[in-house]
């Protein structure tokens, strides 16, 4: 009986230190993440303190949304009527396209009537301008054709000096004369007149017969 109650008594201590570890052991190993835990409480206060400034200003944003909000509200239901009404409007509104009339049968803008003078003015003629008539072109030479109608061919020799070596240079040039009556012949002297063109290659009419061919 002895020996059972030694037994006992030692069962017994051996579970009061093992309860009394099991409670010491948690109060040693909570202290530190205690003060760990601390620091960022400590902390989030600081990081929380923004987040109380925001939603004063959201708060003065939606006050003053509130204030404005009758004018909008006023200008959106007028936009809403318009709107409602549009749609109901627009397929009134929606013609076809004719299709193309003649000429004949379009519309026709009425003209304005002028009112016409009871008298006719007389018309009147301005006398023509008489301007004195320019100094016209003459040359003599000799005719050395007369087989066209009407036209002879009239020789016209230049002599000159050349302007540099001073040599009397002979050159000659021919014209084309209108002829009327067919008067000159080969070999004639005769003067003849600048005129208006009277074919391709005459500008040219016989003035007179200064010399007959011998």
């Amino acid at each position: 009986m002895a020996d059972e109650e030694q037994n006992n008594r030692e069962e017994n201590e051996q579970v009061e230190e093992t309860a009394e570890e099991t409670v010491s052991a948690p109060e040693e190993g909570p202290v530190a993440p205690a003060a760990e835990s601390e620091e960022p409480a400590a902390e989030e206060p600081a990081a929380e303190k923004p987040v109380a400034e925001e939603p004063a200003a959201e708060s003065v944003a939606e006050e003053a949304v509130a204030e404005e909000a009758p004018a909008g509200e006023a200008e959106s239901a007028e936009e809403v009527e318009t709107e409602a009404d549009a749609p109901a409007e627009a397929p009134q509104e929606v013609r076809r396209k004719r299709k193309r009339l003649p000429r004949a049968q379009r519309h026709r803008h009425s003209k304005p009537k002028r009112e016409r003078p009871a008298e006719r003015k007389a018309i009147t003629r301005v006398p023509k301008p008489e301007h004195p008539r320019g100094r016209r072109q003459e040359r003599r030479g000799v005719v050395i054709s007369s087989g066209m109608d009407k036209t002879i061919v009239v020789r016209v020799d230049a002599v000159k000096a050349h302007p540099k070596y001073l040599k009397v240079v002979r050159r000659s040039t021919k014209f084309h004369a209108h002829d009327e009556q067919n008067q000159a012949k080969v070999g004639d002297v005769v003067r003849i007149v600048e005129t208006r063109p009277l074919s391709k290659t005459k500008n040219w009419r016989l003035a007179e017969i200064v010399e007959v061919a011998k």
